[in-house]
């Protein structure tokens, strides 16, 4: 049975499971992360998608547009999966595995902006896909840094303060995440809030926070 270290900003164990000597955990930090990422994947499984309304600017026209059964499935998907891949890195205990949530969700925010048909999005969604590709090399750097230096990728161990990580290693880490993060940044630029399916758009928000707020406590925990 692993303890979790006194020195873990996010507070005391209160569950732990063991695969091996990777260890999923539990702590008051975690733990409200997860829950809060749960929530919104359950809302992307049950959620309908809004229509779509535009108006004409000069007179009282306005008219709907209904979104098409394979987008809507698809951004469902994107959406769902999305939310899998944030529960994992909230939850994990070590930080190659994190890294590997942190890109699947880089990956599926992607696929959520380029779902919306539009040359505009779609080239907001290239752009954008082109940063996370770039962001994976710091990345998994980082975790090959920490890998390399304490012999360990455990968070268990590197929590304890027993091995020292190097600041850089530190800062890749958070480099990487910023890359995969960005994706709402994109979205404000292709102004697809409001566009088809913008339900799930709410995950790419709430994928990049939760990124953001786990790999902060995982380096001033380390």
């Amino acid at each position: 049975m692993f303890d979790l270290p006194t020195t873990n900003i996010g507070g005391p164990e209160l569950f732990v499971l063991e695969f091996g000597d990777i260890v999923a955990y539990f702590s008051p930090y975690t733990a409200a992360l997860f829950v809060f990422a749960l929530i919104f994947t359950v809302l992307a499984i049950v959620s309908r998608p809004e229509r779509q309304v535009d108006f004409a600017f000069g007179g009282d026209a306005y008219y709907t547009k209904e979104v098409e059964a394979n987008l809507l499935r698809f951004q469902r998907f994107m959406a769902i999966a999305c939310g899998l891949a944030t529960l994992g890195a909230m939850v994990t205990g070590d930080v190659f595995n994190f890294t590997l949530f942190a890109s699947l969700v880089g990956i599926t925010n992607i696929g959520i902006v380029a779902a919306y048909r539009n040359r505009h999005v779609l080239n907001a969604a290239f752009q954008y896909g082109i940063v996370v590709m770039l962001a994976t090399v710091p990345l998994f750097g980082g975790a090959a840094i920490v890998l390399a230096s304490t012999g360990t990728l455990s968070m268990w161990e590197l929590f304890t303060g027993a091995v020292a990580v190097p600041l850089f290693a530190k800062a890749f880490l958070v480099l990487g995440v910023m890359g995969e993060g960005m994706a709402p940044f994109y979205i404000a630029k292709a102004e697809i809030t409001r566009a088809q399916g913008a339900p799930f758009v709410l995950m790419v928000h709430v994928s990049s926070l939760l990124l953001f707020l786990r790999v902060i406590e995982i380096v001033l925990s380390m």
